[in-house]
């Protein structure tokens, strides 16, 4: 066991993994499973039973109840809420991809709250993967929608052709900003809490007195309880965003935008 990587998890260990390094163009790549890497695949593998229970459920009950009735009621409002108002009745088409992103975050964002767990999602690494996952998926919309050559004519911004080499630069690092924006929102969101907590429990390590110690445990408390908002609130803005994101390129070149975005604000 010379070579074996311990994996080792918030409270103690887990047993020991060996991966051997992969070499990839003369690049050692380490392949370890780290702690955020267990919790993503077992958020993922939670998001599965959830998702596929959910819809047995339903499916041999007219009323929801329960687990089935708590998902009906957020798939409705991606749905209603956030794909039809930024995309429109096209949007329908991209539910599944924003409803795997919405819950795949918020089962991530979630169980780094439990004890002994950790939240894949303050890794820049994990939050990397999904904005390049919604860049993808942004880029596929718009060309979609559009068609190859208008989408690449939209790289223009439609001015005079002198100006093409400001301008297509310009459109290009637009192209990237937006998946930028959205990892690096989700990864400050998600470490901001965790830095709080820490603050004000090393109070008591500051102050070596367990005269402070209940009011720092208070707050700590607290700050726990607004993170499970935060759970909430960076999943939906993340996937709100993308939505809007990928309604901005579908809707580039339609003439019907804003009639079709005033119906279902409407």
């Amino acid at each position: 066991m010379k070579n074996s990587k311990e994996l080792e998890f918030p409270g103690g260990h887990i047993g020991l993994l060996h991966v051997p390094p992969v070499q990839i163009g003369g690049i050692t790549v380490d392949l370890s499973i780290t702690k955020h890497v267990f919790f993503l695949l077992l958020s993922a593998l939670i998001v599965t039973i959830i998702a596929v229970y959910a819809a047995r459920k339903n499916r041999k009950s007219g009323v929801p109840k329960g687990i089935g009735n708590l998902v009906e009621v957020l798939v409705v409002f991606i749905r209603d809420e956030v794909a039809l108002p930024n995309m429109g009745r096209a949007g329908l088409t991209y539910v599944p991809f924003l409803l795997t992103t919405f819950f795949f975050i918020l089962i991530m964002n979630l169980i780094g709250l439990i004890p002994y767990g950790a939240t894949s999602t303050s890794n820049v690494s994990v939050t990397a993967g999904l904005a390049f996952v919604a860049f993808i998926m942004i880029q596929a919309a718009a060309i979609r929608a559009q068609g190859w050559k208008q989408y690449l004519a939209h790289l223009t911004g439609g001015v005079h052709w002198a100006l093409w080499p400001i301008t297509i630069p310009v459109e290009i690092l637009g192209l990237f900003t937006k998946p930028f924006a959205l990892c690096m929102r989700l990864f400050a969101n998600m470490n901001g809490g965790h830095i709080v907590l820490l603050s004000l429990v090393g109070l008591i390590l500051l102050f070596r007195s367990a005269v402070i110690a209940p009011l720092p445990v208070l707050f700590g408390v607290a700050i726990d309880m607004l993170e499970l908002f935060v759970a909430l609130l960076q999943a939906y803005i993340f996937t709100m965003l993308t939505s809007l994101f990928m309604g901005l390129g579908m809707h580039s070149e339609h003439g019907d935008e804003h009639a079709e975005l005033s119906h279902f604000n409407g």
